[in-house]
């Protein structure tokens, strides 16, 4: 520094290593360019003097003598050429996708348009996420652990109609007359299908049966449902009984059921209803009936036919789907057991007769015959049809009642 006096630009030495001032740059850089151009000093004082370094001295000279005064206002850092960049009418077809399916992140998103248009070159799922959150359609979401998948194992399979799910999505206000609206949604649980999803006034057995008739009657009938251990699916009777489900099982359907208070062992439907209600839900709150049931209808179509899955390697429901080989007759099957079981008639009290004692099963089941087969010693294992109702022991005289269906051998209480 001994060669260059600093007070001569404009600095002092206590200066000299700070950065400039975004006011002065532009002046800093003129007198570092007259500093070059009276040769009184080399470039490598001058770098030193200015706390620059030796190429950015070299970088501002040839842009003056190219440009003049004008050369040293900074540029755009911007890259000139962007491979990943999106062509405007990709963009726009992106952005559109978006607004027209608003629960849909940037996967499925891509899913849907490439499915729309597969020889057409579209950006990474990245990309896409990227784009959307400049646009503010990304919402950021409060990050909630999912359902895990349970160690219970269901008869689940991996072909259609193996297991339905059956449940309410809650309740939704409504306009008019009908205060309440509750989606009765039903699930088939190896091509993640919705097959039905329709709003009812209330939970009970009237209003639920008609669902059911139309879904057997358009897919045909499951080999297994599940469902939770609320009304109209089950009850504290024996076998956990109702009206619904004593018909499904006269169709030859197995009627299973969770653990109370374990949605986790129904993970696939409660995922399913977390996005009805953030694709449909604030809508729905308050909405007419009609309105309610267009959107139930436009979601159930937008679920099955143009929202990707991830576990069925992000295709759509509707493309593993095929309807069931057992179709509805509306006809009961006629009630047979085996020959090591003991039948008998439930009467219209809901008693049997049986080795001279009445003994209360069912009311329900009142004209129905049940089936009994010895386990132990004055200790019988009662069924209807396949499905275990309880215990009987003779010693007590009574029925102890089967409560957990959810088990594979059915054989537990």
């Amino acid at each position: 520094t001994g060669r260059m006096g600093y007070t001569r630009y404009g600095i002092g030495k206590e200066d000299s290593l700070m950065p400039w001032k975004e006011t002065c740059v532009m002046d800093l850089k003129m007198q570092m360019i007259g500093a070059c151009l009276s040769d009184e000093h080399t470039v490598a004082d001058i770098a030193r003097a200015y706390g620059v370094s030796r190429k950015t001295v070299y970088k501002w000279l040839a842009r003056y003598a190219s440009d003049g005064a004008s050369g040293l206002e900074e540029r755009s850092h911007a890259p000139r050429h962007v491979p990943h960049a999106i062509d405007e009418a990709v963009a726009q077809d992106i952005i559109a996708t978006k607004r027209a399916h608003p629960s849909f992140g940037p996967k499925k998103v891509m899913d849907r348009l490439r499915a729309q248009d597969p020889d057409r070159t579209w950006p990474a799922d990245s990309t896409a996420g990227e784009l959307l959150k400049r646009v503010g359609l990304v919402n950021k979401r409060r990050y909630k652990q999912p359902y895990p998948a349970d160690p219970q194992p269901f008869e689940l399979g991996h072909t259609n109609h193996a297991l339905w799910s059956v449940d309410y999505k809650g309740q939704y206000p409504s306009a008019g007359a009908d205060q309440w609206c509750y989606p009765l949604t039903i699930t088939d649980n190896a091509s993640r299908y919705l097959i039905g999803c329709q709003g009812v006034c209330n939970t009970r057995h009237e209003q639920a049966r008609p669902v059911f008739e139309w879904a057997f009657r358009t897919y045909g009938l499951p080999q297994g449902i599940l469902s939770d251990n609320g009304p109209p699916f089950a009850s504290h009777a024996a076998g956990g009984l109702t009206e619904l489900s004593l018909w499904w099982i006269r169709q030859g359907i197995k009627v299973h059921r969770t653990k109370p208070g374990t949605p986790t062992q129904n993970a696939r439907h409660e995922r399913m209803h977390g996005t009805l209600n953030r694709a449909i839900g604030a809508q729905m709150r308050g909405a007419g009936r009609v309105r309610q049931d267009e959107l139930l209808s436009h979601f159930r179509h937008e679920y099955n036919h143009e929202r990707s899955h991830e576990s069925l390697d992000r295709q759509t429901p509707a493309s593993r789907f095929v309807e069931s080989t057992r179709p509805y007759s509306g006809i009961l099957l006629p009630i047979q057991y085996q020959d090591d079981q003991l039948v008998r008639s439930v009467r219209h009290n809901g008693e049997i007769k049986f080795k001279g004692k009445m003994i209360y099963i069912a009311q329900l089941l009142a004209t129905l015959p049940v089936g009994l087969r010895e386990i132990d010693n004055d200790r019988f294992e009662v069924r209807i049809c396949e499905h275990l109702l309880g215990h009987l022991d003779l010693s007590k005289g009574c029925l102890e009642k089967a409560t957990q269906w959810h088990l594979p051998d059915e054989e537990k209480v």
